[in-house]
């Protein structure tokens, strides 16, 4: 794909763009990259950031920023316009296939070329602008939603990192190597891996219990020779804020003034977004170092690559 692609052209002004793995479902990838796309958006002095949801039979990233319902994608004159969660703000727009469902109950079924088409008009017709962040929401495994990505994405491989999600259980490991494999293969850049529902944090006294188990992640990422980035205890905060996050913005009894962004000020309070907040500047760090060399192009992965470039809607 030529690096003046339609895609290509579109993310110009995209200055990293993170793909978040998982090798096995269930293992809280959307929760962290909706924490990513969140923890990312505090930093300082206000980036732009944007997250894309390609788990297109799954998409749970609307539902998890409270935007599920009552939402519409629009058209403009320059492509699709992203649903801005942040309000008048407009500085963290969110895409994906919930949008475009005539009921969120609809299952989506499609076979690969549909997937790759669907893919190719998220990342081709949507008006992203000017980002310093695209976080993408991808789903388990590495299937057909994968290598339409790195097709797609080949001409920004300079600008091309991910980051793997496991949790610390040895059934979780070991679809987790699957993802670090894949990424291999690919020539993908890793920034690090996340241990998450590593521990439970007692919603009473705030003391982190290992029901599980603990320290599979850090051992598979010493193992694999890539960066961890840290683990994330099990936040009963954090699953009721993702599960009903427009409650946020009930303002009932406060003489306060609303946030302008009520879903980022109740994670602000959790302790979720303190652990979060460390793993975040490992990953702004790991960012900063890589962009010099960084690889323009796939070099490993070109038969996976050519396998689904010829792939077309039927």
């Amino acid at each position: 794909m030529s690096a003046e692609s339609p895609i290509a052209r579109r993310l110009a002004n995209v200055k990293h763009i993170i793909l978040v793995l998982s090798g096995k479902g269930g293992v809280g990838k959307s929760s962290v990259s909706t924490q990513l796309a969140l923890s990312l958006y505090a930093l300082e002095p206000s980036p732009r950031v944007g997250i894309l949801d390609v788990d297109l039979t799954g998409p749970s990233i609307p539902r998890m920023f409270g935007v599920d319902e009552g939402y519409d994608v629009h058209q403009s004159s320059a492509g699709w316009v992203p649903i801005y969660v942040d309000g008048a703000e407009s500085r963290l727009a969110c895409m994906s296939v919930g949008f475009l469902l005539k009921r969120k109950e609809d299952s989506v079924v499609w076979r690969g070329p549909k997937k790759n088409a669907m893919i190719r008009q998220f990342l081709g017709d949507v008006r992203w602008g000017d980002l310093d962040y695209l976080v993408v929401d991808t789903p388990p495994g590495t299937g057909d939603e994968h290598l339409s990505l790195m097709e797609h994405l080949a001409p920004l491989q300079s600008r091309l990192s991910s980051v793997v999600v496991t949790t610390p259980q040895a059934v979780a490991l070991t679809d987790a190597i699957k993802g670090i494999s894949f990424t291999r293969a690919v020539s993908l850049s890793v920034l690090g891996l996340i241990e998450n529902m590593s521990g439970y944090v007692c919603p009473c006294c705030g003391e982190i219990s290992n029901i599980f188990s603990k320290g599979g992640g850090e051992e598979l990422a010493k193992r694999e020779n890539i960066p961890f980035l840290g683990r994330l205890p099990v936040d009963t905060e954090l699953v009721d804020l993702l599960d009903s996050p427009t409650a946020t913005n009930s303002q009932e009894g406060s003489q306060d003034p609303p946030p302008t962004f009520p879903l980022l000020a109740k994670y602000r309070q959790t302790l979720s977004f303190t652990l979060f907040t460390l793993i975040v500047r490992k990953i702004a760090d790991g960012l900063s170092s890589s962009v010099s060399s960084a690889s323009d192009s796939i070099s490993t992965g070109d038969t996976l690559v050519d396998g689904v470039s010829t792939l077309s809607v039927a």
